[in-house]
Parts: structure tokens; C-alpha cells; sequence
């Protein structure tokens, strides 16, 4: 195979139809059909609706991004799709789609990790250069808030803390319905916040006690925050006072913030990793990149962000990091694997021969 190999990868693990096709560490195309609007009118994404809309937006998702990178299916080196974690039901159309394209073209398949994913992300900038190691990464979405400890990102990643119930997106889609504001609600409770004071109201800052450090330094939980927002607000309305929407946003996304950066620079300190890469779809939130670039500069830790058009779950990370895999020698996955929700940060890549 070529040192440089050409490789479709497809990502189906949430409400994000992602092709991408890169050849290398070089950006191709980045198709992303999203269902986000049919899950709008339920205020949150609903499995058998983006499983329904993957199967929908496949076939035309691939045809467009082989147009857009000028290939063909026969110049592929290789497929590449994200076994997992992610929607059960989502994943299995992926999957199945990867397995057929694979097998129909005689092509190599690479089954992969879709957190890791998020990391490889960052090798597609031509511009930042190679990815140093160890790096600490925060990967934030609307499903998988995650502290890793990257030694190299196609052997050794391992994971120091995630979220122990709603994850940090998933908290602002939440907080977002109690102050009436549309799905999602990362945009929204930024657009609220605008003219908010985030200093305003002290919400609570999950397992970040003293007490927490031991067993959950690096641990997250949004469940309460997101409580305490709802009891604030309706301690307002019971006295008849109005809420203030914008003061509300601001102080519930800044507690968020905190947190999130908070445990991210402690990482690198206690691991004497001076570099920080963030990822996911909630890095697109402009106060959490200022407040982590901010602390970092402080803290001496440099931080590295993947082009927002891939912060987001997309077939091109997946891509890249099977090109990674095939350019350190690793062999292709079997067919004997499947989709797994659950699939460990620790599995980079599933089933592999």
C-alpha cells in the first residue's frame, strides 16, 4: 500500500451521515449529511430517527464526496468506519455499509474508535504540524464528555476520566429546554449568554470537591449542575420574580467551562504534559476555546484545536486515523466485529488481524 493511502472513511455513530476521504494526512472532502433538524421537534436526537436518516443518506453521501475529492471507488486504498461507541442502531448501519463497500471492492476495512477519531482530527491541519506526544486531550459532545492521556495515537491511549451521566452537550440541550430556548442548545445558550454576566449566579462545579479528588479527579458530572439550574429558576418563578435568561446561560456555561478546563490543565500538570488538544462538537463554543486558551497560556500548556469543521463527528477523522494505522503497518480489522456503544477509548481499532 502507498505511504500515502487513500481512504474513505464513514461515520454513523450519532445524528452525523460523515464521508470523508483523505489521502494521508491530507484533507480531500468532508461530507456531513445531519438529521439534526428531524430530531429538533423532540428536543433531542432519537435513535431509531438518525439510524432512519443514515440508511437515507449514505448512498448520496458517498457519491458526493467521491465527486468533491475527484476518485473513484476503485482508486481507494481502503475503507475505514467507526465501530463504535456511539448509537447502537446508528453504528449498525455504518458498519454494515463499511463491510459491503469493502468486501464489494476488495478493498482493506479498518473498524476504529470514533473518540480516537476526535484526536486524529488534529493531524488533518497542514498548518499545526505533527501531533506532539504524550498530549493530554479533552474531547466535549453531545455524547461523550472524555479526559485522555494520547502516548501515541495509533498504540497507546489511555483514559484518565469521562463523564459519570450527562455529558457536557447534553447538559446544554437540557438547561437550554428549561430556559425555553429551541434544540440544540449549545448555539442557543451561547446566543442567550451574550449579554449575560457570568459571574452572576454560583452554580455548582461537579466533582470538584476535595473529597472528589481521589476517586474522581478526572471524572465529570453535569446531572447536578443541570438541577441546580432548574431548582434556581423555579425559586425564582415562586416568588414571582423573572428570570433572567441571559444572567442564567452565561453563569450555567461558565460553570461548565470551569470545570472542564479546570480538570483538563490539572491532567497536564500531574503528567507533565505541557500540551492540550481540545475536540468535539462543544469546542465550537467560543467562551470554553477563549477560557482554555486564556488558563493555558498561564499555566505554560500549549493547546491545540482541529478546524471546527472537524470538531464535529465526521467521516474524515475516521479516515485519518485508519491512514495512521496503515502508515505504522497495522493490518486491516477482520469482519468479525460489530457495533459497540460501549467500545473503550483503549481499542483504537477493532478486530484487527
Amino acid at each position: 500500500m502507498t505511504a500515502e493511502p487513500l481512504v474513505l472513511g464513514i461515520e454513523t455513530s450519532c445524528d452525523e451521515t460523515g464521508i470523508g476521504i483523505v489521502r494521508g494526512r491530507t484533507l480531500l472532502t468532508n461530507t456531513i449529511a445531519s438529521s439534526m433538524d428531524e430530531h429538533a421537534r423532540y428536543g433531542g436526537v432519537v435513535p431509531e430517527v438518525a439510524a432512519r436518516a443514515h440508511l437515507e443518506e449514505l448512498q448520496p453521501s458517498i457519491e458526493a464526496a467521491l465527486a468533491e475529492a475527484q476518485v473513484s471507488l476503485a482508486d481507494l486504498d481502503a475503507v475505514a468506519v467507526t465501530s463504535g461507541p456511539g448509537l447502537a442502531g446508528a453504528l449498525m448501519v455504518g458498519v454494515g455499509a463499511a463491510k459491503a463497500l469493502a468486501v464489494s471492492l476488495g478493498k482493506p476495512l479498518y473498524a476504529v474508535n470514533h473518540l480516537v477519531g476526535h484526536i486524529a482530527a488534529d493531524i488533518l491541519d497542514p498548518e499545526s504540524g505533527p501531533l506532539e506526544y504524550p498530549t493530554v486531550a479533552l474531547l466535549v459532545s453531545g455524547g461523550h464528555t472524555s479526559l485522555l492521556l494520547v502516548r501515541d495515537l495509533t498504540t497507546d491511549v489511555e483514559l484518565l476520566g469521562e463523564t459519570m451521566d450527562d455529558a457536557a452537550g447534553e447538559a446544554f440541550d437540557k438547561v437550554a429546554r428549561i430556559l425555553g430556548l429551541p434544540y440544540p442548545g449549545g448555539p442557543q445558550i451561547d446566543r442567550a449568554a451574550a449579554t449575560g454576566d457570568p459571574a452572576a449566579i454560583r452554580f455548582p462545579r461537579g466533582l470538584s470537591r476535595a473529597s472528589d479528588m481521589d476517586e474522581h479527579r478526572y471524572d465529570f458530572s453535569f446531572s447536578g449542575l443541570k438541577t441546580a439550574v432548574a431548582r434556581w429558576i423555579e425559586q425564582r418563578e415562586a416568588a414571582g420574580e423573572q428570570v433572567p435568561i441571559a444572567d442564567v446561560a452565561a453563569s450555567f456555561r461558565e460553570a461548565v467551562v470551569d470545570v472542564l478546563v479546570t480538570k483538563a490543565l490539572d491532567a497536564c500538570a500531574r503528567y507533565d504534559v505541557p500540551r492540550l488538544l481540545l475536540g468535539g462538537g462543544v469546542i465550537a463554543n467560543r467562551r470554553l476555546r477563549d477560557v482554555a486558551l486564556e488558563r493555558a497560556r498561564a499555566a505554560g500548556v500549549t493547546v491545540r484545536i482541529p478546524d471546527l469543521k472537524l470538531c464535529t463527528d465526521n467521516g474524515a477523522m475516521i479516515a485519518a486515523l485508519a491512514a495512521e494505522l496503515i502508515s505504522s503497518g497495522r493490518g486491516p480489522s477482520t469482519l468479525e466485529f460489530g457495533a459497540d456503544s460501549t467500545l473503550p477509548v483503549t481499542e483504537i481499532q477493532v478486530a484487527s488481524a
